[in-house]
């Protein structure tokens, strides 16, 4: 019987077109308009795990206590600013300044917050001559309707504001030395909150939680209602009736502005009759409409002295810098599920916009124009129907 003896045969293996991965550059923050960082290690590491090649700018993460070694055992690469503002995706939530407008890849995509009051024009026209693609994140939508970067940034304002406002009336040097909620025996703080959107309710359900009387009002009377029925009888809800609202402001200890379809704007008698020592937040983009007379003191450099300046007449604003970690965990969970859809998308960035209307509604320029009507207002040029430039993309 002759021996079979085993014959190696050539394999062929298969070959896949080399294809480049997408970068995703991210900045430090600069300035005081916005210092949020937006990726925690984790976020990095499973933005990396979908092929997503992250390179951050050196020291970016220190403002939320991380080192650089830690982002690059996530598997980032640490590099200069100039490197990451070279990506095809460039995340730096604050408005771009002009020299780093300047240094933007042709065509890449921009991610930042929409910041009407605070844009460079000079940077916006930079960005129309290099075609990037820039998108608002609090201005992106879901399925249905919701705005997840915009929600969990106002449930952060709200709660952070309430936690700020517990540890100012509790200083014993710079405060009035006591609790928010009281103890037995002992009338709680009166907590006032215009507005019952989102941000309105996470403060309104911390200070009820801390034990806080609490007075909400809105010109909304369905919010209203969802309000009542979320917190229960634990909050007093009223419509915007001027002597009610005033009423109210003068016994708080806790104001909290918030934004409503009627801009409210309280006036210099009112504050003046306002109690001494009362912390006062506003949780809006823009506070000066509500206490014009009020200096607005930044949560996110904020020093414990400031409360005390200027008869303790100060308006806190930036409640969630004061919390920049929460911030940026709550970020890069959101974050991660938008590059789950570009990604699937093959990483092209003109074929995400056409599948995902909720991103496509967040653009303010695209190839050279101006496609959302605040920015064009800005700019003073007339705005561009987006689905006309994505049927040449």
């Amino acid at each position: 019987m002759t021996s079979q003896i085993p014959t190696p045969l050539e394999k062929l293996l298969e070959v896949a077109a080399g294809k480049r991965s997408l970068t995703l550059g991210v900045p430090a923050a600069t300035g005081n308009i916005d210092r949020r960082f937006p990726l925690t290690p984790e976020g990095v590491g499973m933005l990396v795990s979908r092929g997503i090649d992250v390179r951050m700018e050196t020291g970016a993460g220190e403002t939320i206590h991380y080192p650089d070694a830690v982002y690059l055992r996530a598997g980032a690469h640490v590099v200069g600013r100039a490197e990451t503002l070279c990506c095809d995706i460039v995340l730096h939530l604050a408005p771009i300044s002009v020299a780093d407008a300047r240094r933007l890849r042709r065509g890449s995509l921009l991610l930042t917050l929409f910041h009407p009051e605070n844009q460079n024009a000079d940077a916006l026209r930079l960005l129309l001559e290099r075609h990037v693609i820039a998108v608002a994140l609090d201005l992106i939508t879901d399925g249905q309707g919701h705005t997840p970067f915009a929600d969990i940034l106002n449930e952060i304002d709200g709660r952070a504001a309430m936690a700020t406002a517990s540890s100012l009336l509790a200083d014993a040097i710079h405060g009035k030395g006591i609790l928010l909620g009281g103890v037995a025996g002992v009338v709680p703080c009166e907590v006032t909150v215009i507005g019952a959107g989102l941000a309105g309710l996470a403060a309104a359900r911390s200070a009820v939680g801390l034990g806080a009387m609490v007075r909400m009002f809105d010109t909304d009377v369905y919010r209203l209602r969802r309000a009542v029925r979320e917190l229960g009888p634990a909050i007093v809800a009223s419509a915007m009736h001027p002597r009610v609202v005033i009423a109210a402001l003068r016994t708080a200890d806790v104001v909290v502005a918030t934004p409503l379809g009627i801009p409210h704007i309280v006036t210099p008698e009112v504050v003046s009759g306002m109690k001494r020592g009362v912390v006062t937040f506003c949780l809006g983009d823009n506070p000066q409409p509500v206490f014009p007379t009020m200096r607005c003191v930044d949560l996110a450099s904020a020093r414990a002295c400031d409360s005390a300046e200027e008869g303790r007449r100060v308006c806190y604003v930036n409640a969630a810098g004061a919390v920049p970690r929460t911030v940026a965990m709550a970020l890069s969970d959101t974050l991660i599920s938008m590059f789950s859809d570009i990604m699937l998308c093959g990483g092209a960035l003109s074929n995400s916009l056409k599948l995902h209307p909720g991103l496509q509604k967040a653009v303010y320029t695209f190839m050279g124009r101006v496609v959302n009507q605040r920015m064009a207002m800005f700019l003073g040029v007339r705005p561009i129907d987006i689905n006309m430039l994505l049927q040449f993309s």
